[in-house]
């Protein structure tokens, strides 16, 4: 283990006793954050010792070795504990990388149809429908909040809420351009066409802790709801748009019959973007220093394809092609995520390691 890795571990070590010092005396004030800063760095310490344990049953092995007599058993020890403290090694660096701090949050998954026309706006249905059943097969909740439906079915523009455990960590890499190759329902000369659909993950935002919205910036308009809903849908003014002035971000929500619930979804999304904003002009502020190997989350970057005739999809990002597209389609998306994930995890040692 690199000696620099190290001293961070020593400096957690310390920490955890400071911690429990603290939260030994009492101090009520301080107690929620240092049981929260204690639940972060325990794991990691607890790790840590084990490895130091390791390391020194290793070195009494290699002590034993001398010794002719226990030099067949010391050399089976010795390779255990070598195996072991590789493992640990490893567990240790992953637990060193930071974290996101939007990774337990619940997310906004934007859908658009781009270039196709109606084949884009089918396939952003097609895409709603994968999403769904992925967050039933996580047993999460996914709520529809605005929709704007095309003519021939699917969507011009789909917004969707998605409540659950690590939501945001999952599904943090759609974000890009989704392409389609296949032939449309309405192509009568059984030609392939290629459409496009765009994909955002926003993370919910804490409206109170990320991003403050001044009431005065915001333009407020109610109108009557169009398309399904029943006759009250067409009858109020139960529509709402939201226009940040200073932005120029506009959100419009009409799938809740409740004016005062469809302000709120919208003005949730609202923040969920301007978070969204914010958080990407840090990173392209760091991206000369740091980039992530699985794309930097533009939106007009194309990330993957799924080729219907051939029956696979492919992530351009990480050079993977699977042929089991229907499986995907379906919200079988476990084998993607955790590619991603793990690319990702390996950009973020290669900087550990760089650092170090």
């Amino acid at each position: 283990m690199k000696q620099s890795i190290r001293d961070k571990l020593e400096q957690l070590a310390a920490r955890l006793e400071e911690v429990d010092r603290e939260l030994a005396s009492g101090e009520v004030e301080a107690m929620r954050e240092l049981g929260r800063e204690r639940a972060e760095i325990e794991p990691v310490v607890t790790l840590y010792h084990e490895f130091r344990q390791i390391e020194d049953d290793c070195a009494g092995a290699r002590e034993m070795f001398a010794d002719p007599e226990m030099r067949e058993l010391a050399q089976a020890e010795i390779e255990a504990c070598e195996v072991r403290l590789e493992a640990l090694e490893d567990a240790l660096q992953r637990a060193l990388l930071p974290r996101d701090p939007s990774d337990q949050r619940n997310l906004f998954i934007e859908i658009r149809a781009g270039t196709g026309g109606d084949e884009a706006a089918l396939f952003a249905g097609d895409l709603l429908r994968m999403y769904t059943r992925y967050a039933e097969r996580r047993g999460w909740k996914l709520d529809i909040v605005s929709a704007s439906e095309s003519a021939l079915g699917g969507y011009k523009e789909v917004i969707a809420r998605v409540l659950g455990d690590g939501a945001y960590a999952r599904l943090k890499f759609e974000s890009g351009v989704h392409r389609v190759q296949r032939v449309p329902v309405t192509e009568t000369q059984g030609r392939i066409h290629t459409s496009a659909c765009t994909v955002a993950v926003l993370p919910e935002a804490d409206e109170i802790a990320d991003v403050a919205i001044n009431p005065a910036d915001l333009r407020i308009d109610t109108y009557r709801a169009s398309g399904a809903g029943g006759q009250h849908v067409n009858k109020t003014d139960s529509a709402v748009r939201v226009t940040h002035v200073p932005s120029g971000l506009v959100v419009e929500c009409q799938d809740d019959r409740s004016q005062h619930r469809n302000k709120a979804q919208a003005l949730s999304i609202l923040a969920a973007r301007l978070h969204d904003r914010q958080v990407h002009e840090r990173q392209s502020e760091e991206a000369a220093t740091r980039k992530s190997l699985v794309g930097s989350g533009d939106r007009s970057e194309r990330i993957r394809t799924y080729n219907f005739p051939q029956g696979r999809v492919t992530d351009h990002r990480i050079n993977l092609t699977l042929y089991r597209l229907e499986a995907v389609m379906e919200g079988d998306l476990d084998e993607l995520v955790d590619a991603l994930i793990l690319e990702h995890q390996a950009g973020l040692l290669a900087e550990l390691a760089g650092e170090t």
